[in-house]
């Protein structure tokens, strides 16, 4: 593609290459149109003898056309592409979801000469008809060699959704008998819209007063009772956090038959959550500020393993990129006093 200026007797047919306004200030031609007889009619009338346009050549592909091209090879399962306009393809969610990312092949694909395609973080969950990405051919034209290179980045579905299916989550709570109150409404009403959200539900709270001498045993018990109706995902939390990897809920974990994946991550808020299975089923140690409807480490970890992920250390240890968040209120001690 050429982007030059020509005499107005040369530039029927070609592409205007920049907006043109009239006297007034308004726009009289928009760029990225085909220039007509008429179109010069009107240049002419603003006093203009030249004009600067885009002029295709062999080989190129016409912006919407290489856009809809890229796009439909990147677009894969859950996700639907808009109609190409001035060089840009929108891509949206079908449902509810996890949006997938290649990264490697996203920055790979942006190295192409004119193509850009920006998405939301992989992993972010999404509703039906979110958009997830954009895709924009720069220039009006672009070569069909990069257009081919692009396509074959992207081919195989370089973005996805993942739907969020309906998962049964419980909830066990601990601490004081006297605190039962205010341990329940504090995380069923913070906990229970985020799976809503999420397209799961709190089905059932377990409270567990906890008496030291039996406090292990008694957090077992309520463990193997809450997998042992079926629970898809279970949410341990209480009065204080899981504050080591021998403390009581990780020792109850174990006594039920669960292995502790991960404990701690570098997430703030959330640097005390606990991450174990039970067989494939994932038994979450939320720490308090789960209580908080402020973005945290619930926010992170619950999309994924509702969507069906098995989280790793690695996984929770790659959290670190991004993982200070805004703080919370919820807090006894805002990392803000310490200076």
């Amino acid at each position: 593609m050429k982007f030059e200026q020509l005499p107005l007797t040369q530039a029927s047919g070609q592409i205007l290459g920049h907006n043109v306004s009239g006297e007034t200030g308004r726009r009289k031609l928009r760029k990225g149109k085909r220039l007509t007889e008429g179109d010069l009619e009107v240049l002419a009338s603003l006093g203009r003898s030249t004009v600067w346009v885009a002029r295709l050549e062999p080989g190129d592909v016409a912006e919407d056309v290489a856009a809809t091209r890229v796009a439909e090879a990147a677009a894969g399962d859950g996700l639907r592409r808009s109609r190409a306009s001035t060089g840009r393809v929108n891509i949206y969610s079908r449902e509810l979801g996890l949006v997938r990312v290649d990264l490697g092949r996203l920055n790979e694909l942006n190295t192409c000469e004119g193509v850009t395609l920006a998405t939301l973080p992989t992993h972010t969950a999404v509703r039906q008809g979110k958009m997830v990405a954009t895709l924009k051919i720069i220039p009006y034209a672009v070569d069909a060699t990069v257009v081919e290179r692009a396509e074959a980045i992207a081919d195989g579905g370089m973005l996805s959704l993942s739907p969020l299916v309906e998962r049964r989550v419980h909830l066990v709570l601990s601490g004081a008998p006297a605190a039962r109150d205010r341990i329940v409404h504090g995380f069923r009403d913070s906990l229970g819209p985020r799976l809503d959200a999420l397209g799961s539900h709190l089905e059932e709270i377990d409270f567990v007063p906890l008496v030291d001498d039996t406090a292990e045993a008694d957090l077992a018990r309520a463990l193997e009772r809450q997998l042992g109706t079926g629970a898809d995902m279970i949410i341990l939390a209480g009065e204080t956090a899981i504050m080591d990897a021998g403390d009581i809920a990780p020792r109850a974990i174990a006594a039920a038959g669960g292995t502790v994946e991960s404990y701690g991550t570098p997430v703030d808020p959330g640097n005390l959550l606990l991450l174990a299975y039970h067989g494939g089923r994932p038994i979450v140690g939320a720490p308090g500020c789960a209580r908080s409807p402020k973005k945290n480490i619930v926010d992170l970890v619950l999309p994924r393993l509702l969507a069906g992920d098995r989280l790793t250390r690695a996984d929770i240890a790659a959290f670190g990129h991004g993982g200070l968040l805004e703080d919370v209120p919820e807090r006894p001690l805002p990392r803000s006093w310490i200076t």
